[in-house]
C-alpha cells in the first residue's frame, strides 16, 4: 500500500507579513502569489482621499472590506466594512477612498491577470500583474529592513 501525503493547509498570521507603503497612500500585504496562474492575493490599506488610477482588469477580482469605504466613480455602489465586490473580466474602474474618511480602509483582494492602468484616453500606460506585484512587495520589504518575508506561493 502506498501512502498518499495529504497536503497541508498554510497558515500566515498578520504579523508575519508585513504592510509595506506604495507612496501614494495605500500600504500593501502580499499574502498569496501565483505568478503562473496569474494570481495575486494582497491586502491593502487606504489613507483617506486615495484615487487609485483609472485600470481594467484582465481577470476576475474578488474584494472584501474589512474597515473603512470606498467606491468606484463609475458606479454609485459604496463598499463599507463587510461589502463584497466581484469584478468580471474587462471591467474598467476608479477606485477612491472619501477625503473625509477618519480610519483606513482595508480591502483584501484576490486578483486573477492584470491590471492595466490607463490614461485620460483609455490608452494603457502600465501594467500590474502578480509578477510586478511580487517583486514590489519583496523590494520594499528589503528597502525597509523587513527581510524576505515567507508569502504562499512565492
Amino acid at each position: 500500500m502506498t501512502a498518499v501525503e495529504i497536503p497541508r493547509a498554510l497558515h500566515r498570521g498578520e504579523s508575519d507579513l508585513p504592510f509595506v507603503a506604495l507612496g501614494d497612500g495605500t500600504h500593501l500585504q502580499l499574502l498569496q502569489v501565483d505568478v503562473e496562474a496569474g494570481l495575486w492575493v494582497i491586502r491593502t490599506k487606504f489613507e483617506p482621499g486615495v484615487t487609485v488610477q483609472t485600470h481594467r482588469h484582465t481577470g476576475e477580482v474578488f474584494a472584501f472590506t474589512l474597515a473603512g469605504s470606498w467606491k468606484y466613480l463609475e458606479y454609485p455602489e459604496i463598499n463599507r466594512a463587510g461589502s463584497y465586490l466581484y469584478e468580471p473580466a474587462g471591467s474598467v474602474h476608479t477606485l477612491t477612498v472619501p477625503d473625509d474618511q477618519i480610519e483606513l480602509t482595508d480591502v483584501w483582494f484576490a486578483i486573477y491577470g492584470a491590471n492595466l492602468n490607463l490614461d485620460a484616453d483609455g490608452n494603457v500606460e502600465s501594467v500590474i500583474d502578480a509578477g510586478f506585484v511580487r517583486d514590489t512587495y519583496f523590494a520594499l520589504c528589503g528597502a525597509e529592513g523587513l527581510g524576505h518575508p515567507d508569502v504562499i506561493g512565492a
